[in-house]
């Protein structure tokens, strides 16, 4: 399957970028065994105006994200969550201050029937949200079949980047073969394994030194200083590549407006394939069918995203998120969303941010000031933040 995958990837890659890939070593020549990866952000983003206005008008955006990945040759599971809340006061004397919120976790569990022959597996998802004004929260549950794979190439990276420090400053000598890059980012993937077995204070020690083993020779104080440096100080952007679609049944247990349980078909498919080793696209596409006589809908997104890595501190993140809903009850509705961001990481852990982006929702309703049941939509939203992001993970 790996060679289906590097196959089907590189061609889809030639089509969304015109980078020639020339280097001797990429994120496909990893080979994973059993791995983990988990990312957790704090963001925060904060408007203040006074003047010209009747009052003084505010607007804090707070965002939290979370993403633990498992794998394995027999099983990946996934436990995701994304969260965000508003508080807000506009300009005019009667404007009153608003608070709002939306939180969203699932456990994803994909089991292999038989890895060492095919990619099919059957997977059961669990979902649980909540949002303002919500009479009873989301729960919903899925199950299903699927086929592919999606590979973290994380690893790879973070052994790119160590050989690369070692190099420049002379510290490792030589070529180096695709298997020693191979050992070294299998010694890599198993960080949570020397963290369990050492303890959070002393593992790197001795991880660090089975890394100078991997690279067949003593990387010596200098050397060991430089690799604890770029695995644990730097930030290394998750790499992925591969594909898998899934299909599933499932119910939406409890809903925001509390209605009863109702039957659900669900959709979904991944890609991701990095297009160098600085270049990460991703893309990740759902679609969710709520059955329920006379109240049918459903809801689709995709998200797609390109990174590109400036500097071993600067990322430059590109996104497009389409969302669209529909229901025999209310207007179709499609929002689409692009954002283009220049991450500075200041340390592993904070990173301040500028970011650029245009919105624009259709919704089949236009605006008309006499009647308050319309709202001001029509037009192309744009906004330009600057932000501050703490990484817990």
């Amino acid at each position: 399957m790996k060679s289906t995958i590097t196959t089907v990837s590189a061609a889809v890659g030639m089509l969304v970028s015109s980078v020639s890939y020339a280097d001797t070593i990429s994120m496909f020549d990893y080979e994973e065994a059993t791995s983990a990866y988990e990312d957790a952000y704090l963001d925060a983003q904060f408007d203040l105006r006074s003047g010209n206005q009747d009052q003084t008008s505010y607007n804090a955006v707070m965002s939290a994200n979370y993403d633990r990945v498992f794998s394995s040759a027999n099983r990946n599971t996934r436990i995701d969550f994304t969260g965000d809340g508003t508080i807000s006061q506009g300009p005019n004397a009667n404007d009153e201050r608003k608070e709002t919120y939306q939180a969203l976790a699932s456990l994803t569990n994909d089991m292999y029937f038989a890895p060492t022959v095919n990619d099919f597996f059957w997977y059961g998802k669990a979902e649980v949200g909540a949002q303002t004004d919500m009479v009873d929260p989301f729960t919903k549950l899925t199950a299903g079949l699927g086929y592919g794979r999606v590979v973290n190439a994380t690893p790879m990276a973070k052994a790119i980047r160590v050989v690369e420090a070692l190099q420049e400053r002379g510290l490792l000598r030589g070529n180096v073969s695709r298997e020693t890059y191979q050992d070294v980012a299998q010694v890599i993937a198993k960080e949570p394994m020397y963290r369990s077995r050492y303890g959070s204070a002393d593992y790197a020690e001795y991880w660090v030194e089975d890394i100078g083993k991997a690279l067949g020779d003593n990387l010596g104080a200098r050397g060991a200083i430089k690799s604890y440096d770029v695995l644990v100080n730097e930030r290394i952007s998750t790499r992925k590549y591969g594909w898998l679609v899934r299909a599933g049944v499932g119910a939406v247990l409890t809903n925001y407006d509390g209605s009863d349980t109702k039957p659900a078909l669900e959709v979904g498919a991944e890609y991701h394939y990095p297009i160098n080793n600085q270049t990460q696209f991703s893309n990740e596409a759902i679609l969710t069918a709520i059955l329920d006589d006379g109240d049918n809908g459903f809801n689709a997104s995709n998200n797609m995203s390109l990174t590109y890595e400036l500097r071993d501190n600067i990322d430059w993140e590109n996104a497009w998120l389409l969302t669209y809903a529909a229901s025999d009850k209310t207007e179709d509705l499609m929002t689409n969303s692009l954002r283009s961001t220049f991450r500075y990481y200041v340390s592993n852990s904070i990173s301040l941010s500028l970011s650029a982006g245009v919105s624009k929702t259709e919704d089949n309703i236009d605006y008309n000031p006499a009647d308050p049941s319309t709202n001001r939509n029509d037009d192309v939203d744009t906004t330009v933040n600057f932000g501050v992001t703490y990484r817990l993970k």
